[in-house]
């Protein structure tokens, strides 16, 4: 680690151990090692809360949260905007972070920092937005309906774009008055956790509004449980996300969830091939595939099918596979073992069933080889998510034919089309039930001041991101009516 990138922001003698409620201190978790996956190398050590640290900082959030609330918007905004700033001047040590701890390559790690800056100022423009409406009214009294913070928000972030998917919903629920508890992936709490502690603690945040605890299974469940808290914010699997919304309900608590993906880019029969599939090899290998958005589905004309995956198969194997702090590389290490392991058997069981392995298939410790699959839409490479950098490919013959095949799936997140005909691209995205459509392009795509989110298994709708959404996610609508004078009543 240079001197630069090794800045006081991220001094590890700050948070080593430890956890951030009400300032830094050890968890009655106990603490665990910084991994880096590409070496196994130790970067630090965290802190880890148990559910004993999640009510400490329940309480403590819900009663920091009122005075929060009461603070004039301009000051509200002027901590997101420093914030913002915070991140940029700080870019280089925080991508060294998700560099080392989340084995993303350089431009991914820049493209964090980018989106989390932007965040930040997005956020910034909610407090000073309009917060009610003038309603008529059949009383002589004046009616309104007016947005009030929700209260205490809490923020379940997962691994793999740890900067991002961590602060697209602690910067807004921050800025329109709450507090927030905010639960990062113990894999990666410096970049998804310390990061933003850090941030707005120098940023100005008072104390108490903002708790960051990093922590497994015991404190996401004592989280979703905790009666201070009552929006849950969870991005992650659809199997996590279902338990979470039941148990969210359980306690008639809001849940927004952005979960699992499986997205198709169909290919038409008059696309350009050569950036057909540079598009393809971006949108399935990016990060090692470990995006919610990835390509996990290429659906592409008959008459292309064989050069396409002739093409594909040629570019994955072409690309460099490495340690990304080291070596310039297109991919870096799959998060662990376990997840690795998920993903190498997708794959032979997809090829034990007919699936023709037509470019990688294999691994080196952690280091998974980008893979292409021509497959029927049957083998479970195609049916279900693999949240790593395999490409599988099937064939279609009509529209009618891509349409049901790229709406069969219980996800719906992301969809790409690549055509000379957008018209006629936007004819058949009418037809598949998703969250995002991208036109000429593949499906994976983020931009702090969009909506994002997906239907069916993959979310509970767009409540990440757009400054309507978020207003809808972390306020609640009261109704409020004002009289000159008590009216008088027959009994």
């Amino acid at each position: 680690m240079t001197d630069t990138q090794a800045g006081q922001l991220l001094d590890d003698a700050r948070w080593r151990g430890q956890v951030f409620s009400d300032g830094w201190h050890e968890a009655h978790g106990g603490a665990a090692p910084v991994r880096e996956p590409a070496t196994g190398d130790a970067l630090g050590e965290i802190g880890l809360a148990d559910a004993e640290d999640v009510a400490r900082a329940g309480r403590s959030a819900a009663s920091a949260q009122r005075e929060w609330a009461a603070t004039p918007f301009q000051e509200r905004a002027a901590v997101l905007r420093r914030a913002g700033e915070l991140i940029e001047q700080n870019a280089e040590q925080i991508q060294w972070w998700i560099v080392r701890e989340a084995g993303s390559i350089p431009p991914k790690a820049q493209l964090e920092t980018h989106v989390a800056a932007q965040e930040c100022f997005e956020a910034a423009a909610l407090p000073s937005r309009p917060y009610g409406l003038l309603l008529p009214s059949e009383q002589p009294r004046t009616s309104m309906a007016r947005r009030r913070p929700a209260g205490v928000v809490g923020v379940i972030a997962p691994f793999n774009v740890p900067l991002i998917l961590s602060i697209r919903s602690v910067a807004p629920a921050l800025a329109l008055g709450n507090a927030v508890v905010l639960k990062p992936d113990p894999r990666t709490a410096v970049c998804g956790g310390v990061v933003l502690a850090r941030v707005f603690e120098e940023a100005g945040l008072p104390a108490g509004v903002l708790h960051v605890l990093p922590g497994g299974a015991e404190a996401g469940a004592a989280l979703v449980a905790d009666p201070n808290v009552r929006v849950i914010s969870f991005t992650g699997s659809t199997a996590a996300g279902r338990k979470v919304g039941e148990a969210a309900g359980k306690y008639l608590k809001r849940v927004h969830l952005e979960l699992g993906g499986n997205s198709a880019m169909v290919v038409l029969d008059d696309a350009d091939l050569e950036l057909a599939v540079g598009a393809a090899a971006f949108g399935s290998f990016l990060h090692q595939g470990q995006i919610c958005m990835t390509t996990g589905r290429h659906l592409v004309h008959e008459s292309l099918l064989g050069d396409y995956v002739d093409a594909l198969a040629a570019k994955a194997e072409a690309l460099p596979v490495g340690d990304p702090a080291r070596d310039q590389v297109a991919l870096g290490p799959i998060i662990d073992a376990a997840q690795r392991d998920k993903i190498h058997e997708l794959v032979t069981s997809s090829v034990d069933g007919g699936a023709k392995l037509a470019a990688g298939g294999t691994y080196e410790e952690l280091f998974y080889r980008p893979t292409v699959l021509q497959a029927e839409p049957d083998v479970p490479a195609w049916t279900q998510e693999i949240f790593g950098p395999v490409a599988p490919v099937s064939g279609f013959s009509t529209l009618d034919d891509a349409a049901r095949l790229a709406a069969d799936t219980e996800y719906g997140l992301s969809l790409g089309i690549i055509t000379r005909d957008p018209l006629a691209a936007l004819q058949l995205a009418d037809r598949i039930p998703t969250g995002i459509v991208h036109i000429n392009d593949q499906t994976v795509s983020d931009e702090a001041h969009i909506p994002f989110g997906g239907v069916g298994a993959s979310g509970t709708g767009s409540r990440f991101g757009g400054a309507d959404a978020n207003v809808e996610a972390f306020t609640e609508t009261q109704w409020v009516t004002m009289r000159s004078d008590v009216p008088v009543y027959p009994f």
